[in-house]
């Protein structure tokens, strides 16, 4: 049985946008800041940790089951990162084989029944593969593992395309259990008018913009060097607003069910905010 008292926490976001990168940098503001966090991969690629453990290829869950069969010690599929957080890759399926979702499922239900989820820990995050909340990679929320939502987006086009399509997702497992969405995380890409769109597109979900990450060329130095900022260049003013990040993420109190958008309301914004020039050139 998991402690209730422990903040399970999903991240969602359309692929490309920097969510993984999003959610080490704040996972590590967070345990420079003491707290106990586990962190564990949803994604296929299984780079969910690569930052936090200074680029190490660490073997996923789904890898070792299929070397060593069902007798596996919890220290074969948890390393420790930076500052003592804990990694796990759930990885996924040999390619062209089976369904990737089936990864997160079987990793979950592993570190349960190993002890992972240890009395001290304070938070485990989810990096979750996807545009949209659906099959294996719903599990999180659908089987009430997550019951915090948040969606890392930008002010272009396609990225707040995804992240209606996942407040859709949210919003159907919501009405069936406690899992709420948090709000929305910008990881900017210096489009006009950014932040302007991003909170007018978090307040017509219902929910709210929980931060604002600047674009800034130090995240790429620090992933060179296989670091996170907070490691690579913890005085820098890009560190700092990841710091802000997680402190906003541990003291949000504001969980809701959103209200996705249909189509014709978000092209309305998309326009109203100069996303889109050219309405006929996208068909959303």
């Amino acid at each position: 049985m998991v402690n209730e008292k422990i903040r399970q926490i999903a991240i969602y976001g359309k692929g490309g946008i920097g969510k993984s990168t999003t959610a080490q940098n704040l996972t590590a503001g967070l345990v420079e800041m003491g707290r106990k966090v586990m962190v564990v991969g949803c994604d296929p690629k299984a780079d969910s940790t690569r930052l936090l453990l200074g680029g190490l290829a660490q073997k996923t869950v789904l890898d070792t089951l299929r070397d060593a069969g069902e007798d596996v010690k919890l220290s074969e599929i948890l390393k420790e990162g930076y500052l003592g957080v804990k990694c796990v890759e759930s990885g996924g399926p040999e390619p062209g084989v089976g369904c990737a979702g089936r990864g997160i499922i079987t990793s979950i239900g592993l570190l349960e029944r190993l002890g992972a989820y240890t009395d001290d820990l304070e938070y485990v995050f989810y990096d979750v593969l996807g545009d949209v909340v659906c099959g294996g990679f719903a599990m999180p929320i659908r089987e009430g593992k997550a019951k915090e939502i948040y969606i890392v987006a930008s002010g272009e086009m396609m990225a707040l395309y995804a992240a209606n399509n996942i407040a859709k997702g949210i919003q159907k497992f919501a009405a069936k259990g406690g899992v709420r969405m948090g709000g929305i995380i910008c990881n900017s890409r210096n489009v006009d008018r950014e932040i302007e769109v991003m909170r007018a597109f978090a307040n017509e979900l219902g929910t709210r913009l929980v931060y604002f990450v600047p674009r800034d060329n130090i995240v790429q130095h620090a992933e060179i060097r296989k670091k996170t900022v907070i490691e690579y260049k913890s005085d820098s003013s890009q560190a700092q607003k990841y710091r802000e990040l997680a402190k906003a993420i541990e003291t949000n109190t504001d969980f809701v069910i959103p209200k996705p958008m249909k189509q014709d309301r978000l092209e309305e914004i998309l326009i109203e905010y100069g996303v889109l020039d050219l309405v006929e050139e996208y068909k959303i």
